[in-house]
């Protein structure tokens, strides 16, 4: 990404949590990076799946994945209006790449992502 505004590197904060618990295989940087309510959604073979935070952390089991040195996480933006902000995130995980949406909301403890959408494909 371009040079980021003030407001822009602040909601990089959960993003950067996100980016850790893939890297970590690690919920609790999940946890830190959402807000307890969101939900993570997607379409997968035609059906339409909708999972808690609770159900998505569940996914972590502390293991990085064997080809974490290869992965690669990007922001590829971010708009803030007010308390409220989205921003795009690619990842080439091996043999798919996600593109993930984030509605990122400003709380009292700093920006959280509220919901997340995202789309896998091969690499």
């Amino acid at each position: 990404m371009a040079a980021l505004t003030a407001e822009q590197a602040e909601v990089l904060v959960p993003i950067e949590h996100y980016f850790l618990g893939h890297a970590h295989d690690d919920a609790a940087h999940m946890r830190l990076a959402f807000l307890p309510s969101a939900h993570i959604e997607s379409m997968r073979d035609g059906q339409f799946t909708s999972w808690p935070l609770d159900v998505y952390c569940e996914r972590f089991k502390g293991v990085p994945a064997a080809d974490e040195a290869t992965r690669r996480r990007t922001v590829d933006w971010i708009d803030v209006a007010g308390l409220s902000a989205c921003a795009r995130i690619t990842l080439v995980h091996g043999a798919v790449t996600f593109t993930d949406y984030f509605v990122l909301l400003k709380t009292a403890d700093g920006w959280k992502i509220a919901n997340k959408a995202f789309h896998g494909r091969p690499s």
